[in-house]
């Protein structure tokens, strides 16, 4: 029996306007269904203001995140045209990432990720048109403006900014000029923040604007057994992905395997800080949710065979699966 991926790769548009509506479904499901959410811990001054306006819990604060969580995706669709990252047309992106963030309800009600995630896709934006210029100093400065950024909502946020020097050497335009406009990219925003905050509270304590709550104890008892199962699932069938996509790597242009290149190391180093700052791992899901749906969509619409289309299945199967368990556990 052959499975074809097609009608899920590029579907009608009551077809993509059922699955969005779908996914909307699963992360409503989570707020009606009583499945209320621990925040995450959240060091940084400007989310605990931010959570003053949206209480946890609540519809007003899963709506808000739905809604981002929609903007995102439509700026995810974006990157992807744009940039050709995947070669051709294709929902799938949109799709993985919208089911992903659905089904991590601890991301609901964490705003302050959601405008971070936002925040983080204009940086790509500007990364990605850095391509072989090593006089693309303007796009090295906006987009460490905006990684700089999104590290006053999220500190840890902050030691990105190597990864992304990194990343200009893959894209061929690391120069004394890009790095330049990334240090003074990097420091106005902390700058401008610092001082305003001294403004109007000359008592301020600066050592209060960093805290980054490292946790280097490696107990995972916090997390329940499902969780770790699920996790390591997801694991498992990145691997697969990037299998998959190494093998198709020969046909895709110089600058499209360089940005998948910085896109795998970029989901290694968002996976450590999970690790190392565990106490707020809810906080960087979102990020990786959307490098995980470029990388694993590559080969799924690329290699329109039967593996990959059971591949798809069981991927959905597990994540549907993830959610009963919640109920039943």
């Amino acid at each position: 029996m052959h499975i074809s991926l097609k009608n899920l790769i590029v579907p009608s548009i009551p077809m993509a306007v059922l699955l969005v509506l779908a996914c909307c479904g699963l992360w409503l499901s989570s707020f009606f269904g009583g499945r209320l959410i621990t925040l995450a811990d959240q060091p940084s001054s400007l989310v605990q203001t931010l959570q003053t306006f949206l209480h946890p819990n609540t519809l007003q604060s899963n709506l808000v995140g739905l809604g981002f969580t929609l903007i995102n995706a439509l700026l995810l669709a974006q990157i992807n045209n744009r940039f050709t990252i995947i070669r051709t047309r294709t929902f799938l992106p949109i799709f993985i990432f919208l089911l992903l963030m659905s089904v991590w309800n601890g991301t609901h009600i964490s705003n302050g990720s959601h405008i971070t995630l936002t925040l983080f896709i204009f940086a790509l934006f500007s990364f990605f048109n850095m391509s072989r210029n090593k006089n693309s100093s303007g796009e090295a400065f906006m987009g460490c403006f905006f990684i700089s950024v999104s590290s006053l909502l999220i500190n840890a946020l902050i030691f990105i900014i190597p990864i992304c020097l990194i990343g200009f050497i893959m894209f061929q335009s690391f120069s004394l000029r890009t790095f330049l406009a990334a240090i003074f990219g990097t420091l106005i925003p902390w700058i401008l923040y610092l001082s305003g905050r001294y403004l109007f509270d000359p008592y301020f304590d600066f050592t209060q604007a960093f805290v980054f709550a490292l946790n280097l104890d490696f107990n995972f008892a916090i997390f329940s057994i499902p969780d770790l199962i699920y996790a390591a699932l997801l694991v498992v069938m990145m691997i697969i992905s990037l299998v998959g996509l190494r093998s198709l790597s020969h046909s895709d242009a110089i600058h499209t395997r360089n940005k998948l290149n910085f896109l795998i190391f970029l989901l290694v180093s968002f996976s450590v800080l999970t690790v190392l700052f565990k106490n707020q791992y809810v906080s960087f899901l979102p990020i990786i949710a959307l490098i995980y749906s470029l990388l694993m969509s590559h080969p799924l619409t690329l290699k329109q065979n039967s593996f990959y289309c059971i591949f798809f299945l069981i991927f959905c199967f597990i994540n549907i699966a993830f959610i009963v368990s919640k109920y039943i556990i």
